[in-house]
């Protein structure tokens, strides 16, 4: 092994929010041609560290070293300047300007303080072909367009044409929004960037990825700092103890319930994007929604909360015909529904947690247009406590909670409005692993309740864990049915790809 020093250490790192402890006496090194996993569950101080090498936040106590020499990122320019970037989960993106202005943007070529759009554009596509992203990214298209795993690449091409070459780069989840296609690439570039003395972070709850990529992997619980292991001499159960402090076996599949009287029935709707959809959902019942990228599996919830128009077919809640204009239509009735952006589609990022959840139930806290404010804490209190929201206070900015804790705050929101029909657009995604096993049981108590759950995965085992039965779709309709029994990952593949493609399509895999 190099005696030289690592390309970047943090020496005994501690930071504090409000009175919490967030990092506490981190000590870590991240070496030169290596990839090194960064796990933990949501809250464990994985996204504050991050924020500590990009320069976003500074230490209350400890240090980072460059090549053994002390530095201190003020800002995250002063990072980058060093060579230090992160790849967030969900990258900022101007939204009035092009994927080549977006790529380069803070470093356009330019003479004499004007920069030619033929040559961004070409930049921008050399670096796509040379990226092994060719055809995902039109250069072109605006930011405002573009899905969550372009915007993940947009960021991902902006620190690899820095002028700074980077050397130390972290990915923070990258692949939660991302297809099979451009997992395999973003794998390889990863490979690359070792392979040429780049010292990779990789955060991400995926086990398959870690052992697939890691060539070692630290875990933080609470804050602090539980163990670094080499990747190859340990497993999934090892790291699972060490993330959580104990064996989990949650994640086995749920027990079916007893299902009751149809709560959703849709016959012939059709949309923008989805054609001739008949489907049910019974009280008690979880129905998951399966299908490849593209397949109207989002849109069709969106109709059903009428945040997109139904061209013809019918919706039908508790057997009464439901005409929802919009969503606040679908509310009313007794429908709540979980988008898959939770930041941009589900959360008031700047208003508490408490504003956050009570926001669905506040015409049954309200007298004379009152809220009674007192009643309002205790509910939320309640729902915060039994979804296990890891928040300071109830007061507290919901965009400062981590991932995890944010989609329990959405989840919470539904749980205290008590609807009818549940529909949950990939509910797990982001979040790790023991978070996820509280997510399944919240969802196998809300359908012992009778709730109906209509649920988009892009996880397969995720799928199976949870369906009593899965529909498929495909380019827009309904490919098939699974049983319980019948359904297996490979049923549901080849239900989900079109039978003139190949396995593997292009920019497809099972998600939204």
């Amino acid at each position: 092994m190099s005696s030289s020093p690592p390309a970047l250490a943090v020496e005994g790192i501690g930071k504090r929010f409000s009175g919490v402890t967030a990092l506490d006496d981190v000590s870590l090194e991240f070496r030169s041609g290596e990839v090194l996993a960064l796990m933990g569950e949501n809250g464990a101080g994985k996204s504050t560290l991050l924020r500590v090498l990009s320069g976003d936040q500074g230490p209350d106590e400890g240090r980072l070293l460059l090549d053994g020499t002390e530095v201190a990122f003020d800002t995250p320019r002063a990072a980058m300047a060093a060579g230090v970037r992160v790849i967030y989960q969900e990258p900022e993106i101007i939204p009035h300007v092009s994927v080549a202005e977006n790529v380069f943007v803070g470093e356009l070529p330019a003479k004499a303080r004007v920069f030619s759009r033929r040559t961004l554009t070409n930049a921008t596509h050399d670096a796509l072909v040379e990226y092994g992203f060719e055809g995902v990214l039109n250069p072109a298209t605006l930011g405002a367009a573009l899905s969550p795993a372009q915007r993940q690449l947009v960021e991902i091409l902006r620190v690899l044409t820095a002028a700074t070459p980077p050397r130390v780069i972290a990915f923070d989840e990258p692949t939660s929004s991302l297809s099979e296609h451009e997992v395999e690439a973003l794998f390889r570039l990863i490979g690359r960037l070792r392979d040429s003395g780049v010292a990779v972070v990789y955060v991400s709850h995926r086990m398959k990825e870690i052992f697939q990529l890691a060539d070692r992997v630290a875990v933080l619980r609470d804050g602090k700092l539980v163990g670094v292991q080499r990747a190859a001499e340990t497993d999934e159960a090892g790291l699972v103890r060490m993330m959580i402090g104990r064996d989990l076996s949650a994640l086995e599949r749920r027990v079916t319930q007893d299902t009751g009287d149809v709560v959703l029935k849709l016959t012939d709707v059709t949309t923008d994007d989805v054609t001739g959809i008949s489907l049910q959902v019974r009280a008690g019942e979880v129905v998951c929604l399966a299908g490849l990228v593209g397949a109207g599996r989002s849109e069709l919830a969106r109709a059903i909360v009428g945040d997109l128009p139904i061209r013809s077919g019918t919706v039908e809640l508790d057997g009464k015909r439901l005409r929802a204009h919009n969503p606040g239509d679908a509310v009313k009735a007794g429908i709540g529904f979980a988008p898959e952006e939770r930041k941009t589609d589900a959360l008031l990022m700047q208003r508490s947690v408490r504003d956050n959840v009570s926001i669905a139930v506040l015409d049954r806290l309200r007298r004379f247009r009152v809220v009674k404010r007192a009643k309002e804490r205790a509910l939320v209190e309640e729902y915060v406590r039994e979804l296990r929201v890891r928040t300071p206070s109830m007061e507290q900015e919901v965009r400062k909670l981590s991932g995890g804790n944010q989609q329990k705050a959405v989840l919470a929101r539904w749980l205290a409005r008590r609807p009818k029909l549940l529909i949950l657009d990939e509910p797990t995604r982001g979040v790790d692993v023991g978070a996820k096993a509280e997510i399944y049981r919240i969802i196998d108590g809300l359908a012992a309740e009778g709730i109906a759950l209509l649920v988009i995965s892009s996880d397969l085992p995720e799928v199976l864990t949870l369906a009593d039965r899965i529909l498929v779709m495909r380019a827009g309709r309904l490919a098939g049915e699974l049983g319980r029994e019948e359904a297996t990952e490979e049923a549901v593949l080849t239900l989900a790809i079109p039978e003139t493609e190949p396995a593997v399509d292009d920019a497809q895999e099972i998600g939204a």
